[in-house]
């Protein structure tokens, strides 16, 4: 069954502390999502408070998330605003993530193509993505359209000795 995708959906305390919780999953899982493993939900808490606050009807930013058929998040990402009047017709996609027990089921791609969807319903003409380098994920985001328009080496400090390049792809739709 695939998830119902809802954009800026109600952010209740019930909602929050399962995108949070989605979160410290994905990341605990190796996904390249602003943490290194291990993470507590505690720590992923802070940034995503302020990552929602921005998001919503009267936000800048907009909350896509897809839900499994019990009703919980599987899958979510952000459409953020570009930061600028001059670029108001594009949108940076954040947080792609699709929780653990629902990877491998095509709903990454049926996020991307809800994103898209989203992305048009905002007037937006291209959406614009950064991935970390050595985790393969730009060949995932290449199957949609994006297309790899720089990287900036070592850009990305995992640890001590772990480097790696952040790689920006963009799509025009």
């Amino acid at each position: 069954m695939s998830p119902r995708f809802v954009t800026d959906p109600e952010l209740t305390g019930e909602l929050v502390d399962e995108l949070i919780e989605c979160w410290t999953e994905v990341s605990n899982a190796g996904g390249a999502v602003g943490f290194v493993p291990p993470v507590t939900a505690a720590e992923v808490r802070e940034l995503a408070l302020s990552t929602f606050a921005r998001c919503g009807a009267d936000g800048p930013d907009h909350l896509l998330a897809g839900f499994d058929e019990d009703g919980r998040v599987a899958c979510w990402l952000v459409l953020a605003d570009a930061g600028s009047r001059l670029r108001a017709h594009w949108r940076w996609v954040l947080r792609v993530m699709v929780h653990p027990k629902h990877q491998g089921r095509g709903y990454g791609a049926l996020l991307m193509r809800a994103a898209e969807e989203a992305a048009r319903g905002l007037e937006a003409e291209a959406l614009h993505l950064t991935v970390r380098g050595g985790t393969g994920t730009e060949s995932f985001y290449a199957r949609f359209g994006y297309t790899e328009v720089g990287r900036v080496p070592g850009a990305i400090r995992l640890s001590d000795g772990d480097d790696r390049d952040e790689i920006y792809m963009v799509l025009q739709l």
